[in-house]
Order: structure tokens, then C-alpha cells, then sequence
């Protein structure tokens, strides 16, 4: 069964010249910095130095570029550690030169975030860029049950700079504050703020095994004061038995 969301439709109308479809898919200077939104689903990167990236999200690059994957313990021997556990990691690709640099996430909608001393943790499947100046690291779920609800690997951001992320669709963001805690699906679930410690917790019965569950039987739970931001759409990272 694939994972990938259904096809957006095309619009409806009648057919456009050439010259009109070059026009209107030509890529603009907008003049917004380092990071420019193409549309909705294409960053454009204007680089002069280095960027981190996610690998396989390069479309498209003008300028003189050169790519590198990172190495194993580039992100330290304890990051190195939590991402062969959990068979999960948020590859990177490290984009270096001069140009201007496309990249896209199997047509996800992209969000682009400037933290300002800030704490941000971001599910590693939906990290799509970010400057190498901002502080990261790799966060586990306590749980090893984590492992089954996909939610078990995510990278914590910690300072200033431009972080780019994706969602399928529109997110919203929950406010969670004391007394009233929020609840999440793992796999629906991109970020929440630094502030909060997020727990794992089961809903399993008889019936789950035997099929006839809810369906929702691993959940997030959210208590404090902070957010969370959730996409209508259930991604699946990690199958248990799965190749």
C-alpha cells in the first residue's frame, strides 16, 4: 500500500499557449534572503556558503554547487547511535558554493521558520533545510514502543536561524497549556515547542490484535505550556516487519 498522499488535481480550464505556461511558471528573484518560496511546495535556496539539506530534496540548482553527503558520525557518535536503533535518521545532504538551489518534498507544502533564541523540535522525515549555524540534535522517544508509531526519532533545534520544514497540506497548531493537555497521533504529528516533553502512551486490548481496534492504539500526549503542530495526513515512517 503506497504512503504517498493523493495526486492534487489539476485546474480546470482551457489549454494556455506555450510562452504563457513559461511566464507563468518562470521562477522569480522575490528578493525575500536566503530562503525564497517558489510556490508553496518549492524553496529556493539563494546560496553563498554552505546549507544544510535533506537528502534526495534537490530539484533543481543554477551556480556552481557541489554536493555531499554527511558522514556517519558527522552529527557525533551519539546521534550516530540513536539513528542505528532506530533505523530512522534525517539524512543530510551538505550543499556548498554559489547559485541558486530548488528543493522540493514529494510535493509537500513548505514552511519556512526563523527561530530567534528559540527551542523547536521538528519530526527528522519533515526537516528540509536549514542554515548550519543552528544548533540541532537528535531527540528519542523514552518509549521504545516509539518505534512502532514512527514518532520515535526527531531533531530538536536550539537558537537563531532560517530552519525550512513540510507538511501534506495545511497544519494547524494546538496550544497546549497546564490542565489541559493535547493528545496527537505520532504520524500526523511535525513539531512542537522545545518548552514541552511529549509522552508516549498505548491503547491496546484484545480487540487491537484481533483487527477490531480503534486504530489509534499509540498516541503523543502533550502536557504544559507550549504547541504542537499537527497536518491532515497520517505519514507512516517506520512498518514493523517491513523492509
Amino acid at each position: 500500500m503506497s504512503d504517498a498522499p493523493p495526486p492534487i488535481p489539476a485546474a480546470a480550464g482551457p489549454a494556455e499557449s506555450l510562452s504563457d505556461f513559461v511566464s507563468r511558471t518562470a521562477e522569480r528573484d522575490r528578493g525575500h534572503g536566503l530562503f525564497e518560496l517558489e510556490s508553496p511546495r518549492f524553496l529556493e535556496v539563494n546560496l553563498n556558503g554552505r546549507m544544510n539539506t535533506k537528502t534526495g530534496s534537490m530539484v533543481a540548482y543554477e551556480g556552481e554547487i557541489k554536493f555531499t553527503r554527511e558522514g556517519v558520525l558527522d552529527q557525533g557518535v551519539g546521534n550516530f547511535l540513536k539513528k542505528a536503533i532506530s533505523g530512522e535518521g534525517m539524512r543530510l545532504t551538505y550543499a556548498e558554493g554559489s547559485g541558486q538551489l530548488y528543493l522540493a518534498d514529494a510535493g509537500k507544502k513548505i514552511i519556512i521558520l526563523s527561530l530567534s533564541n528559540e527551542s523547536l523540535v521538528v519530526n527528522g522525515n519533515d526537516v528540509l533545510a536549514f542554515e548550519p549555524s543552528l544548533p540541532h540534535k537528535i531527540t528519542m522517544m523514552k518509549k521504545m514502543v516509539g518505534i512502532a508509531a514512527g514518532g520515535l526519532f526527531n531533531v530538536r533545534f536550539d537558537g537563531s536561524g532560517l530552519l525550512a520544514i513540510t507538511s501534506h497540506y495545511e497544519p494547524i497548531t494546538l496550544k497546549v497549556e497546564p490542565g489541559r493537555p493535547v493528545t496527537t497521533d505520532p504520524n500526523a504529528t511535525i513539531a512542537w515547542s522545545g518548552t514541552l516533553d511529549p509522552q508516549l502512551k498505548t491503547d491496546v486490548s484484545l480487540k487491537t490484535f484481533l483487527g477490531r481496534g480503534s486504530g489509534e492504539s499509540i498516541q503523543m500526549r502533550f502536557e504544559g505550556t507550549g504547541f504542537v503542530v499537527v497536518q491532515p495526513y497520517e505519514e507512516v515512517y517506520f512498518q514493523a516487519g517491513g523492509s
